[in-house]
């Protein structure tokens, strides 16, 4: 029997908690389960805070329950190819990247606890890196970010990922923009190759910039 683990619930009960809030907001979404009218003014706004909590939450243990699933797909003879599309990218390389960025030690099972306190330090250490690194260069990034964003008619998940780096644009640390543009890259290979190498590139640079920063933190 699941454990309740999510604000006091179950996964699924969490889950059906917020269809039944989402169903009965004053202007409901279209949310699968809430076929009803919404009734207004039944909804308070501590239920409505509880809510948030509970997508919080369930995003949390979300990414945690993602790389497990990754690694049962392996374990079962899926391949990272076929692995692609179930995650929203296009290709073998970027399927292995995402699994490697939701469970950064996945490569390093062998770490001990020491181990691992050191490795969060290098991490944070080389993070502190690279936002330092895409503020210094923070015109040139928003000038490739505002041509991402400015591209339109794509389908589906590189739509969602060009969206994602205009929204990215409203942030005024230009370290936001690293982790979509990257995603946006990864759906722009195809119809918009250059751009997508000058992604690339902005990763190879900020690669060396976490680098140097891990570097740094060993002297």
């Amino acid at each position: 029997m699941p454990q309740p683990d999510v604000a006091g619930r179950t996964p699924a009960a969490a889950l059906e908690h917020l269809v039944d809030v989402l169903g009965r907001l004053p202007s409901a979404p279209n949310v699968p389960g809430a076929e009803d009218p919404p009734l207004e003014g039944e909804v308070t706004g501590e239920q409505v805070l509880e809510a948030l909590v509970l997508v919080r939450e369930l995003r949390e243990r979300l990414s945690g329950w993602e790389p497990r699933l990754i690694e049962a797909a392996r374990a079962a003879g899926i391949s990272w190819i076929q692995l692609a599309p179930a995650l929203g990218v296009t290709s073998r390389q970027a399927a292995e990247r995402r699994y490697l960025r939701l469970s950064p030690h996945a490569s390093q099972p062998e770490l001990n606890g020491e181990q691992r306190v050191q490795a969060a330090r290098d991490q944070r250490a080389g993070d502190r890196a690279v936002a330092v690194w895409a503020r210094d260069n923070a015109a040139d990034l928003r000038r490739l970010a505002g041509q991402v964003a400015a591209l339109d008619g794509l389908a589906g998940q590189a739509q969602a990922s060009v969206d994602a780096v205009h929204d990215a644009l409203g942030n005024n640390d230009s370290a936001a923009l690293l982790g979509p543009l990257a995603a946006a890259g990864e759906q722009l290979t195809e119809n918009h190759p250059a751009l997508a190498d000058r992604i690339s590139e902005v990763g190879a640079r900020t690669d060396a910039a976490r680098r140097s920063g891990q570097d740094r933190h060993h002297r």
